[in-house]
């Protein structure tokens, strides 16, 4: 009913981080590394996010349960139904979001790995 309000409220907390963590490293260019920016790599977390929040709200307004007028939410209109949202935001949202950063955690690592990886002069 509203589980893509949790991976979007941490796209959203991803992107303010993301824009901190830019202005730090532009103060800092100093010396220059062969690595993968924190900041570019908060972003490729948020465009995980933001496209997981949106497939789900898809979803969500495919299945009727968002409305264009107040509350938005058709599960807001009842407190019975409420309680199962909050149930579903905690369980199926939660776990969405959780899953997104596991497998951009698996991105990160494996860009490093390739960022460190010696270069080779193989020819075809």
């Amino acid at each position: 009913m509203a589980c893509f309000l949790v991976p979007a409220g941490e796209a959203v907390v991803t992107e303010i981080v993301k824009k901190a963590e830019a202005k730090k490293e532009i103060k800092g260019n100093n010396a220059k590394e062969e690595k993968v920016s924190l900041s570019r790599k908060l972003g490729w977390l948020s465009k995980l996010l933001w496209g997981g929040a949106i497939l789900l709200a898809y979803e969500h307004v495919w299945h009727g349960e968002v409305a264009p007028f107040f509350p938005f939410l058709t599960a807001m209109e009842n407190p019975a139904d409420t309680a199962e949202m909050l149930h579903e935001m905690g369980t199926v949202g939660v776990s969405m979001a959780i899953l997104i950063t596991a497998v951009w955690i698996g991105m990160c690592v494996t860009a490093d790995i390739i960022v460190k990886r010696p270069a080779t002069s193989k020819s075809l």
